[in-house]
């Protein structure tokens, strides 16, 4: 009887060093394959990557009419089941005390310096919120149209287009830089950042992969049997700080709204760009 047990478990064990070699062979050639064919070799294509550069708002959007009403509604809600705050409380007592000092019940000189602060309080606080003035939502740039300034439109999305010669063309597009061996796509998106404007803006990426892309051909003047066209791979990112230098960079970039991409981007282009733009 031990004799077949042991031919048995002599045979599944021959079955599962074959069948660990087999799968070895198969890893192997795989990596084989992988790693002898190039990212782009014999391909007419270019891979690209391009930056959505985003100035988030700055101020919240107008409110209509009807969250107008709803605001008040909810104001009124808040005030109507409110506890009181501590000022209130001390109002309140403040008022007891003058109450009873009318009516000479109260001990004047004990509390003779404190018995008005609350009333000194809110005069004080109304002199400064006189004395506030807030900022205009209407900037100089936006009297201007200056779409070369990031101070313009503050309740709304801006996007950076920079002016690029295509053959003998002058394009507007989002930023963008040719791939390069040994780097990621989104890696090709935050070196195009870091040659806007001399390192002078810092962005934060919205996660490693891409949220849009365009193929186009280039123009016949410039296009070759081993260069047809180009891939281009989106990576947005929201501006933190920094901007353009003004110097020597007039009309070659603008910042502006979803709704004014159509000043700029070919139909196409702007077909593709405006599928993962949010405007909200």
């Amino acid at each position: 009887m031990a004799a077949p047990g042991r031919r048995v478990l002599s045979g599944v064990a021959r079955g599962w060093r074959r069948l660990e070699g087999l799968r070895a062979r198969s890893l192997g050639s795989r990596t084989l394959t992988l790693a002898a064919a190039p990212s782009h070799s014999g391909s007419p294509w270019r891979l690209l990557g391009a930056l959505c550069l985003q100035r988030p708002p700055l101020v919240s959007k107008p409110l209509t009419p009807l969250q107008e009403e709803m605001a008040a509604l909810l104001q009124q809600i808040e005030i109507e089941r409110s506890l009181y705050s501590d000022h209130e409380l001390r109002a309140l007592d403040e008022a007891q005390r003058l109450a009873k000092r009318k009516a000479d019940l109260y001990d004047e000189e004990e509390d003779e310096k404190n018995i008005l602060m609350v009333q000194d309080l809110e005069d004080m606080w109304e002199q400064k919120f006189l004395q506030f003035k807030p900022g205009a939502r209407i900037t100089e740039a936006d009297k201007k149209n200056d779409r070369t300034s990031l101070h313009r439109k503050l309740d709304r999305n801006l996007v950076l287009l920079v002016k690029e010669k295509l053959g003998d063309q002058d394009v507007w597009m989002l930023p963008q830089a040719e791939w390069q061996p040994g780097e990621t796509l989104r890696g090709t998106a935050e070196r195009t950042l870091a040659t806007l404007s001399e390192n002078n803006m810092e962005a934060k990426f919205l996660g490693n992969a891409p949220c849009g892309h365009y193929k186009f051909k280039f123009p016949q003047a410039v296009r070759t049997e081993s260069s047809l066209g180009a891939k281009i791979f989106f990576f947005k990112a929201l501006l933190l700080t920094g901007d353009f230098s003004q110097a020597g960079k007039k009309g070659h970039h603008v910042w502006v709204s979803k709704e004014e991409l159509g000043d700029y981007l070919k139909p196409k282009y702007l077909a593709q760009v405006r599928r993962f733009l949010l405007d909200l």
